[in-house]
C-alpha cells in the first residue's frame, strides 16, 4: 500500500501521478482565486458560504496530501522540516488556527494562505531548477545579503550627517535615513526624500553607482547557479 501511495503522491511519469499533480495544482489555483474574491466588499451571504465551502474542501484535500506525504517519506522528520514540508504545513495551518483565533483580528494568519502558491513549485520543472539554483548558491546569496545590509546602514549614516541639519524633518535620525538608503541603493528613487546639500548630492551619486552593482550582482549569481543546475540535470 505504501509503495502504491508513493507512486502517485510523489511526482512520477505514470498517469495516476500526473492526474494527482494536476488535481492539486487546480485546487491551489482555486484556493488562491477564492482568497482574492473574499476581499471584495459587500459579498452576498450565499457567496460567502460558497467560498467557505470551497476553502474547507481545499484544506481537507491539502491535509490529506500532507499526511500522505509524511506517510510515504523515507525520512519523516527530514520531510516535515524541508522546504516543501513547511510550505505544505503553512498552506493548511491558518484554517485550523481559525478555530481558536479570530482571523479577522489576526490578518497576518490569513495572509499565510498566500503561501499556497509556493506549492506549485513542486510540480514545475523550471521552478525546480530555480529552487536548486538558489540552494546551490545560498552561501553567495547570504554573503551578498550581509554586504547589502552593511551598505544600507553605511548609506543611512552618511546621508544623515550630510542632510540632518538641512532637512531635520526627513533625516531626523539614522533610522529615518534608512528609508532613503533602501530606495537609493535599490535604484527605486521615489523622490519623496532626496538630498539638497552639495555633500549629500555627491554622496548620493556614489551610492547610486553602488546601487547599480547591487541590482546586477544577484542576477549574475542566480543565473550562473541556474545554468549549473540545468547542466547537471541534463
Amino acid at each position: 500500500m505504501r509503495a502504491f501511495i508513493k507512486s502517485f503522491v510523489e511526482f512520477n511519469d505514470n498517469k495516476l501521478s500526473k492526474w494527482f499533480a494536476f488535481f492539486i495544482q487546480a485546487l491551489i489555483l482555486l484556493s488562491l482565486i477564492t482568497f482574492s474574491v473574499e476581499t471584495l466588499p459587500n459579498l452576498k451571504p450565499q457567496t460567502q458560504t460558497a467560498l467557505r465551502a470551497i476553502e474547507i474542501f481545499c484544506v481537507v484535500v491539502f491535509t490529506i496530501e500532507y499526511i500522505l506525504r509524511i506517510y510515504v517519506a523515507d525520512s519523516k522528520p527530514k520531510f516535515i522540516f524541508s522546504f516543501f514540508g513547511l510550505i505544505d504545513l503553512v498552506a493548511i495551518l491558518p484554517f485550523y488556527l481559525s478555530f481558536g483565533v479570530d482571523l479577522r483580528s489576526l490578518r497576518a494568519l490569513r495572509f499565510l494562505r498566500l503561501f499556497r502558491i509556493l506549492k506549485l513549485v513542486r510540480y514545475n520543472r523550471a521552478m525546480n531548477h530555480f529552487a536548486r539554483a538558489i540552494k546551490s548558491a545560498k552561501e553567495e546569496i547570504l554573503l551578498f545579503i550581509v554586504i547589502t545590509l552593511m551598505l544600507i546602514y553605511f548609506s543611512a549614516v552618511g546621508i544623515y550627517y550630510f542632510e540632518n541639519e538641512a532637512q531635520p524633518e526627513h533625516f531626523t535620525s539614522i533610522f529615518d535615513s534608512l528609508w532613503w538608503a533602501i530606495i537609493t541603493l535599490t535604484t527605486v528613487g521615489y523622490g519623496d526624500v532626496y538630498p539638497i546639500t552639495v555633500g549629500g548630492k555627491v554622496f548620493t551619486f556614489f551610492i547610486l553607482m553602488i546601487g547599480l552593482g547591487i541590482v546586477a550582482i544577484p542576477t549574475g549569481i542566480i543565473s550562473s547557479a541556474l545554468t549549473r543546475s540545468v547542466d547537471k540535470k541534463e
